[in-house]
């Protein structure tokens, strides 16, 4: 017996509690063998209402695991940093626990790194995404002060390992904190050329969404958008069956279901092209090279709107955008410069709506 896919109707919002009781049923009942697969074809969009969860910065030379626009699930691994290895034969002389402070300019062209001893305290209120002014000092101290106009990008905790090597000279590396194997590295061990001082550190999605990364001069930017799922037949349910009278019966009595889509009161089984977009758009077919359904971009803005620069060398400029490119995530913005119209190419996290 060959199985055919049919079309159920309900009750817009209800197509999934229509799909888990028919589930139920067909267990309970020993139906499997003449009731196949039940799908409710939906797409993943941009949620405009969700904000973006937390965002890594990575070195270049970090390594990707997933590409700009994809979707992931909460806890998938993002991307990781290079292993760290010993240079040349030495003897681990010092370790010590600093903290990595990196100002980017706002053009995002130049960075400078500082890696201040955790005995040297912060001043109060230096986080990520801080303006920092030339100057200005990083510590209570004075001692670590800002060379560069700019905002911090990097604040976090790191080991700094002191290596003085056969030929009597110091070799300085840092590690991430969370890598840091004390009971591996310590002061006095003795590590040879090529052996891993530690692995680099990984990144992993604190939420499910859509995958953005961004490629600065100096860094990468990597983070997740919020996403949604949209039905794209509301009001309908796939199923695969064996078409007779009692299987037509059996799925009419599921609560909720309000017939089969007929034909003079005869249900009109899918055609073969219709079948094929129906698994493509639940993923059950490949049809792309990457093997994974790419999100569909829907951008909450419109031609015409006006919206606020939020970074960058127009930081709090305010524009209207002439142009959107939904698969770039890109918008092109008209802003007033020197009293003349200047079109300015702006990814879609560096503006934000005007309240």
């Amino acid at each position: 017996m060959k199985k055919k896919w049919y079309v159920i109707q309900t009750y817009s919002g209800l197509e999934h509690s229509v799909k888990e009781a028919l589930e139920a049923k067909i267990r309970s009942s020993g139906y499997s063998n003449l009731i196949g697969r039940i799908l409710i074809p939906e797409e993943t969009v941009i949620d405009p209402a969700g904000k973006s969860s937390e965002k890594f910065i990575l070195s270049p030379n970090a390594r990707l695991h997933v590409s700009n626009g994809y979707e992931v699930e909460k806890g998938d691994l993002l991307a990781e940093e290079p292993n760290v290895y010993v240079r040349k034969n030495g003897k681990v002389v010092e370790i010590r626990n600093v903290r990595k402070i990196v100002i980017e300019t706002i053009d995002r062209k130049y960075t400078k790194t500082y890696y201040i001893p955790e005995s040297h305290r912060l001043e109060s209120g230096i986080k990520v995404g801080t303006r920092m002014r030339q100057g200005m000092p990083l510590t209570k101290d004075q001692e670590y002060i800002c060379e560069l106009d700019g905002r911090v990008v990097i604040n976090e905790r790191m080991k700094k390992i002191i290596i003085k090597n056969d030929e009597g000279e110091q070799e300085v590396y840092y590690v991430p904190y969370e890598t840091f194997d004390r009971e591996r590295i310590f002061k006095g061990k003795v590590l040879h050329q090529g052996e891993l001082i530690t692995e680099g550190k990984k990144f992993y999605a604190p939420s499910s969404g859509m995958v953005e990364v961004i490629e600065y001069p100096m860094r990468k930017e990597i983070g997740i958008i919020k996403t949604k799922k949209r039905r794209l037949f509301p009001g309908y349910v796939f199923i695969e069956m064996y078409m007779n009278d009692d299987t037509w019966q059996f799925v009419k009595e599921v609560p909720n279901v309000v017939n089969f889509v007929s034909s003079g009161g005869q249900p009109i089984p899918l055609k073969n092209r219709e079948v094929k977009v129906l698994l493509r758009q639940a993923g059950l077919e490949e049809y792309e090279k990457s093997g994974k359904k790419a999100v569909k971009i829907e951008l909450d803005y419109s031609v015409g709107e006006v919206v606020r620069i939020k970074t960058g060398p127009f930081e709090d400029f305010v524009g209207t955008i002439s142009e959107i490119n939904p698969e770039k995530q890109e918008l092109k913005v008209m802003v007033s410069i020197f009293g003349r119209e200047t079109p300015v190419i702006l990814h879609v996290s560096e503006i934000e709506k005007i309240e």
